[in-house]
This record gives structure tokens, C-alpha cells and sequence, in this order.
């Protein structure tokens, strides 16, 4: 079964979202493309008109997966880049272990039904769905840690600098761990299997990712794109050139955060320097001071003449940051459509003027699909209690106060006694102002006080009369915890891998059934 909810209602999604879906005036300057009804033609239009670099792309990828098991679906989507009417939708997540959070298979799936569905669409084009994996990241903490049946699981690494080039040791332990708690499901086996092949029969993380993505999703036909790539880099050398002598990027940026800022909080800041100075075991800012380019926390320091000579030679040691990685992604991609999550929507609202200044296509931007997976048990229990799925995002407290004052006989909401007060209140206040005006703060007083008086007890009858609904607060408590865990959304904290263990490779059919690429609503999947 499946339901809908506004985002706006579920309580889980900021302003900018919401205001991002419905379009609101405030916002509308800053992206291209309706989020809810797209003009795909007018994107694939704009994209026409931009030189993509499709050879080179293509040499690039055909290195990347020459060491990995063809698929047939993969291997033609590849070729077909090199043709003028082939276009991508692309998605972005860095590689996290084992996948990281459950949206990250949201992500993929969408990709792939939104590639699906424009191929019906435009017959005449083709479109090949894209992860772009952000292995430049440095955020351990973020990208080494998952939570897998109430139990958070952490790597150890012991390394710096980008995770995607980090060596993968110390990860048999913890894929140890991920099948002890997986157990004897019916594909657990399997999955344990991927995840050794993965981790521990590759050199880096961002090989292991992009081995295992390819394992359980290029039969969609999904390409990993790599963009740690010496190749890929040189195709960016004119804006990082840009960037590193001439800094527009931060004044252009700080001029749509101004507008920006006036409504939302900001997602990123501009730095004076945009990109950072990569290499194993180190991604650090570069910073200009006088005429000397430096690299903070390490010795290395260039003048003008070396820092261009540096970047000529060696275009895969300069790594874009948030400002600059999304149009890196839109320069090497045919792209037309990017799928973010809010965070990422957020940071893409800033970019709109910096794509005009370098003629780099803006391409649409949709939120990301949110699902809620309510297993079997949870649904028998919240059959039980009449609880519907859309009361689930409320407050466990908030739930329970519900829950009680619906199925009490008591009276619990004092009413009447509250509009009592404010009757008598009235009165004394109209008496004190016939006898001496200074005399109604007083009266005033005494009402809030009485008010007070009367919320407290209203609080206590409650308090009481829950204690008689003693194992429905506790199945309430335990189907919010199992559906909301950590009191977050099921999707930014669980990952992907007990479902898998279940249903095996279904589950993705499963879920890319019921995905709508476009759409404004949150979805809720029931067994």
C-alpha cells in the first residue's frame, strides 16, 4: 500500500524545501526549471547548445570500469554518450561504506526511473542515469560511521585526506560485525559476499564503491562516474585557472547569498579560493597571501608561475569544493537533471549566477524522493491502536496525548473551567477599573495566574488518566522508535542492508516501482 503527504506537513523539512516545491516568488529567481513540472525540451535545449566534452568523458569511464564485470546495459549507455541525443540525469553522493544512509538507494533508484520515463517522454533522445561520486571528501566522521538495526558501526581508518582514496583496512572487522547482526536472513549471505569482494579485494574506498554501486545497480544501467581523474580535471582547467588568479567566484556567489540570505539560512559560504590541494592522505585549502599561493597545514607554497604549472602538470591535485563541484559535474556531463536532497538543493540555489558567467548549462534540479518503509509489525500494531501512518510524524508525546484523550471516558481538556476564568477574571477586571484603574494589572495577574493554575491540573488529569493506557503508550512508543529511529527520518539513518538481506535484489524493484521522479510528496510504503 501506498500513501502521501506533503513534506511540508511531515515536520522533517525546512523552509527553503518547501518553499523550493511550491515555488514561492521569494525563491523562484534562483534556479532555472519548475521542480514539480519541469521543461525538460527547454533543458535539453539549453544542453544542446553547450560543447560537452563526450569523447573525453567516454575515454574516461571506459578506463574506469575496464577492471570491473561488463554489463551489457552499462557498457551501452557508456557508448551511447559519444551521441549528440544521448543525455544524463545525474545523482551525487560521496562514498560512504556500505552505502551510508537508506536515501542513498532513493537516490540511485530515482535516477534511474527519471531516466526511464524521459526515454517515453522524448523518444527521439536517450538518457542515461549517473551517480557522480564525491570520493574527495575528507568527512570521516560522516562517511565512516552506519547504523544498522539500533547499532551505530564505525571505521577505525586511521588515515587523512580524501575518504575515496583512504585504503579500506580494518574494514573485514567490521563487515564481521554487519553479518553477525544480519544473521540467517535469506540474502544475507549474498550481501556478505559483496561487501568482502568489495572492501577487501580493492585498494581504495572509491574503487570498493564504485564496485560494489555497479554490482547492485548496473543491471538499471546506472554509470558511476569517478571524478577523481586527471583526465576529468584538464577538462575544468579554465575555471580552476579562473578561480585560482582571479577569484570571481566568491563575489558572485556573496552577491546571491545576500538576496538569498534575506529569506533562508545559507547553506555554504564562498571562500576567497574555491578548491582545495589533494593528494593521498591529504585535502587541504589553498589560500592566497600576497603573490604567494599557499596550502594551509603543510609546508607547500607556490608563486604564479609554479601554481600554473602546477595545475597544467598535475589538474588531478586541485579538488572543487561545494561551489565549484556542481559545475565540474555539469562541464564533463551531457547532463539535464541533478537529484538532490535538501542540503543539496540549498547549496545549488547559490550557483545559478556563477553557471551564467561560465555558459555552463543550469540544470533542473529535483528534491529527491523520501520514503518511509512501515514493515508488517508496525502496521498490524498501528492497525490495532487506529493510529494512521500520518500521525507517526507527530511527537511520540504528542501521539500518546492524542491517542489518550481520544479513548478516554474522562474529560480531559478543561474547557469549560478555562472559559469559567476568563468569565470571572472579566468581571473582577471591570469592577477594579469602577473602583481604581491601577487596580486591574492586578486583576490581570491573578487571571494568568489562575490560567496557570487550572493548565497544571489540566496536565495532571492527563498524566493520571495515560497511566491507564500503560501498553499502548508502550506500543506507540515502540513502533515510533522502530519507524523513527533515533527520532530522525527512517532514511537518514538506517541503511539499505536489512531490507537487502530480506528481499534481495526485489527490493529495488520494489522500491523503483512506487518512486515518482517528480513529485512534491513524501511517500509512505506499507507491506
Amino acid at each position: 500500500m501506498q500513501e502521501y503527504i506533503p513534506y511540508g506537513k511531515t515536520g522533517y523539512f525546512n523552509p527553503l524545501v518547501t518553499d523550493f516545491l511550491a515555488e514561492e516568488a521569494q525563491i523562484r529567481p534562483f534556479y532555472t526549471y519548475s521542480p514539480v513540472h519541469p521543461d525538460f525540451a527547454a533543458a535539453i535545449q539549453a544542453r544542446q547548445q553547450f560543447n560537452t566534452p563526450r569523447a573525453a568523458l567516454v575515454a574516461a569511464l571506459e578506463q574506469q570500469y575496464k577492471n570491473l564485470e561488463p554489463v551489457t546495459a552499462v557498457q551501452e549507455n557508456i557508448q551511447s554518450l559519444l551521441q549528440p541525443q544521448t543525455f544524463t540525469v545525474t545523482t551525487a553522493h560521496q562514498p560512504n561504506i556500505f552505502t551510508g544512509y537508506l536515501y542513498f538507494v532513493y537516490k540511485i533508484l530515482q535516477t534511474v526511473k527519471l531516466a526511464e520515463n524521459l526515454r517515453q517522454q522524448y523518444p527521439q533522445h536517450n538518457f542515461v542515469p549517473v551517480y557522480y561520486m564525491g570520493s574527495e571528501d575528507n568527512d570521516l566522521e560522516e562517511l565512516g560511521s552506519i547504523y544498522l538495526e539500533g547499532k551505530s558501526l564505525s571505521w577505525a581508518a586511521g588515515q587523512e585526506g580524501p575518504v575515496g582514496r583512504m585504503r579500506p583496512d580494518g574494514l573485514e572487522q567490521l563487515i564481521d560485525e554487519v553479518k553477525n547482526i544480519l544473521g540467517y536472513a535469506p540474502h544475507a549471505a549474498e550481501l556478505i559476499t559483496l561487501l568482502r569482494n568489495a572492501y577487501l579485494e580493492h585498494n581504495n574506498i572509491q574503487d570498493a564503491t564504485l564496485y560494489l554501486v555497479h554490482a547492485l545497480f548496473g543491471r538499471f544501467g546506472l554509470v558511476v562516474l569517478v571524478p577523481d581523474n586527471p583526465d576529468l580535471k584538464r577538462l575544468y582547467l579554465p575555471v580552476m585557472k579562473d578561480e585560482l588568479f582571479q577569484q570571481a567566484s566568491h563575489n558572485i556567489v556573496n552577491a546571491t547569498l545576500e538576496k538569498l540570505g534575506e529569506h533562508y539560512k545559507v547553506q555554504a559560504n564562498p571562500r576567497e579560493i574555491n578548491l582545495f590541494y589533494l593528494q593521498d592522505g591529504l585535502r587541504e585549502r589553498i589560500v592566497q597571501e600576497g603573490d604567494q599561493w599557499k596550502v594551509l597545514h603543510t609546508p607547500l607554497k607556490f608563486d604564479a608561475v609554479a601554481l600554473e604549472a602546477e595545475l597544467e602538470a598535475h589538474p588531478e591535485r586541485f579538488s572543487p569544493n561545494v561551489i565549484l563541484r556542481g559545475m565540474f559535474q555539469e562541464t564533463v556531463l551531457p547532463n539535464i537533471a541533478f537529484i538532490g536532497g535538501g542540503g543539496e538543493i540549498a547549496y545549488w540555489l547559490e550557483l545559478k549566477q556563477l553557471f551564467a558567467r561560465y555558459g555552463v548549462p543550469y540544470p533542473v534540479l529535483l528534491l529527491r524522493n523520501s520514503l518511509l518503509l512501515v514493515d508488517e509489525v508496525s502496521a498490524q500494531r498501528m492497525n490495532k491502536l487506529e493510529l494512521s501512518t500520518t500521525e507517526l510524524f507527530k511527537s511520540t508525546d504528542d501521539i500518546v496525548n492524542d491517542f489518550v484523550k481520544k479513548h478516554t471516558n474522562a474529560s480531559l481538556v478543561l474547557k469549560d473551567e478555562y472559559a469559567a476564568i476568563e468569565k470571572l477574571y472579566d468581571a473582577l477586571e471591570e469592577k477594579a477599573r469602577s473602583i481604581d484603574i491601577t487596580l486591574i494589572a492586578s486583576a490581570g495577574a491573578e487571571r494568568t495566574r489562575a490560567l496557570k493554575s487550572i493548565g497544571k491540573m489540566e496536565h495532571k488529569f492527563l498524566r493520571a488518566e495515560k497511566k491507564k493506557f500503560a501498553w499502548q503508550t508502550d506500543q506507540i512508543k515502540q513502533i515510533k522508535s522502530r519507524l523513527f529511529p533515533g527520532g530522525s527520518l527512517q532514511e537518514r539513518k538506517e541503511n539499505f542492508m536489512p531490507w537487502y538481506a530480506a528481499e534481495g535484489a526485489g527490493f529495488f524493484d520494489r522500491i523503483i516501482a512506487a518512486l515518482e521522479p517528480v513529485t512534491d510528496k513524501f511517500l509512505i510504503i506499507t507491506n
